[in-house]
Parts: C-alpha cells; sequence; structure tokens
C-alpha cells in the first residue's frame, strides 16, 4: 500500500476549479482545500464537490486561533468553528485543520478544554481534527508542545498535523515526531527552503518563499525514513506557498510538483 499524495492548493493559481484539475491531471491522489476555495466558486460548496469528480480532500482549512482564544473571543471562535465543521461535512473532508493559536492573548489554561469541544463538536459529524504546532504559534509552536496537548485532550478524532517547515525552519530536527504513533499523524505536509531563517522572518518566509522538496537544505529524508519505520500509511503532501510557482500556468506548476513529491517519496520507499 502506497500513502495517499496530496496538493495544498496555496501552490497554485487560477480559478478554484482550476487548481482542481491541474491537481486531477499531475495525478495527485488528494487536496487540501482551502474554505476560501470554496468561498471563490460561484457554485458554493455544491460546485466544489461537482468539481472534485473523485480526487479525494485531504483535509479542509483553516480554522485559525481557536484554541485558547481568549474572553468574549471564545463564543465568537465556536461559532465559526461549527460553520466550518458544518461546511467541512458538505464537501465530504472528513478532517478539519486547525494550527495552534498564534493570538498573543492564547489563554494557555482553555487549549486542552477547546480541543476537547472542538473534536467532540467534529465526531458529531464524523469528522477529525488534526492540530499543528506552527513556528509561531503563541503556546504549542512546536510538534512536542502540540502533541502533549492532543494527548490531554483524550480525543480518538484528535491527532496531529506533521509540517516539515515548522520543524526545520525552527532549527529542529526530525526527532520531533518521536512517540507519536502513526495512526494518529493524520497528515504530514512537506517544503523546503535554501536558507536559514531568522525568526522574525519565519512568518513571511513562510507565506512566500517556501520550495518544492529537494530545492532546498532541508533535511526532509530524516523525517520520511521516520514515518517509514513507525509505519505511517497516511497522506504525505505539499504544502508550498510561493509566489513565483502561484504565478505560473497551475497545470505546469502541478506537474512540476508532482515530480518532486514522488521522487522524495519514492526514495524513502513511501509511494
Amino acid at each position: 500500500m502506497t500513502n495517499p499524495l496530496f496538493v495544498n492548493t496555496i501552490l497554485l493559481g487560477g480559478s478554484s476549479r482550476a487548481k482542481i484539475a491541474a491537481a486531477r491531471t499531475a495525478g495527485f491522489d488528494q487536496i487540501e482545500l482551502w474554505r476560501q476555495d470554496v468561498e471563490a466558486e460561484s457554485g458554493g460548496a455544491a460546485g466544489i464537490v461537482q468539481a472534485l469528480d473523485g480526487i479525494g480532500l485531504t483535509d479542509f482549512q483553516v480554522l485559525m486561533d481557536f484554541d485558547g482564544a481568549p474572553g468574549a473571543r471564545r463564543d465568537a471562535k465556536r461559532r465559526d468553528a461549527l460553520q466550518m465543521l458544518d461546511l467541512a461535512a458538505q464537501l465530504g473532508a472528513g478532517t478539519v485543520l486547525t494550527p495552534a493559536s498564534t493570538d498573543p492573548d492564547c489563554d494557555a489554561a482553555r487549549i486542552v478544554d477547546d480541543l476537547v469541544w472542538l473534536a467532540q463538536q467534529a465526531a458529531v459529524r464524523q469528522l477529525r481534527i488534526a492540530y499543528e504546532g506552527m513556528a509561531w504559534s503563541t503556546i504549542n509552536h512546536t510538534t512536542p508542545s502540540a502533541w502533549r496537548s492532543v494527548q490531554q485532550a483524550g480525543q480518538s478524532n484528535l491527532g496531529m498535523v506533521i509540517d516539515a517547515f515548522h520543524i526545520f525552519a525552527a532549527r529542529r530536527d526530525a526527532s520531533d515526531i518521536d512517540g507519536i504513533p502513526a495512526d494518529r499523524i493524520f497528515l504530514v505536509q512537506l517544503s523546503d527552503l535554501d536558507h536559514a531563517v531568522e525568526v522574525g522572518q519565519l512568518v513571511e518566509t513562510a507565506r512566500h518563499h517556501r520550495l518544492l522538496p529537494g530545492a532546498g537544505c532541508f533535511p526532509l529524508d530524516s523525517l520520511l525514513q521516520r514515518l517509514k519505520a513507525i509505519g505511517y500509511a497516511g497522506p504525505i503532501g505539499l504544502e508550498v506557498f510561493n509566489d513565483a510557482m502561484k504565478a505560473r500556468n497551475p497545470m505546469t506548476a502541478a506537474h512540476e510538483a508532482m515530480i518532486a513529491l514522488r521522487s522524495i517519496c519514492e526514495k524513502n520507499g513511501l509511494a
């Protein structure tokens, strides 16, 4: 069995339908879909479902700054979460991605309770929640700290996103995933970078200058070998924010992206 390969639509330019068509033509099994992709589709969720036509959804994203929302903002965040969960169910997404909060007022004491609430609401809709520690998150800014919150929440439909950028750009290493069971990793996002990044440049670099695997110096093989060793069989894909690639013809960009992804996965026995 091979790992499903996906592409995040953020890598591709054009309309939502053009992105989906490009991913399918390039041979991706799945895509990561953004709420903005649905909002940009004149046919709404029904139009997206029609356009997918067999290509799977790795996840629906992104529920921002949810966990630990302070004060009166907590109720608003929960209303937004319910709307997003309902939309994910309409799309047939299966999984909703939420990164650890970047709100400077994030309340650490509320994080686990919020994750429990979110996972339980997702379970009612037969959905999973994929939680991601980002390098600039306020509290859970590493994969190990995010995993501790997931463990404390104790919900079987709450798992982890493993994002190479947030590990390696923060000058950490693949041992960050040690101790996380394969079945609690819901998806793996790959990208690369050809230079070291200072803390103050992390967000700008992450949102505009990521590279395809193999085009930089991230030790991606070390991450993929660890995943292989624990028997990870879930989706592996590309989350590459790159302005130059996004400006290209989506068919061309998707084809190049698939070559890079398949190459590194096959090299490490994962596709």
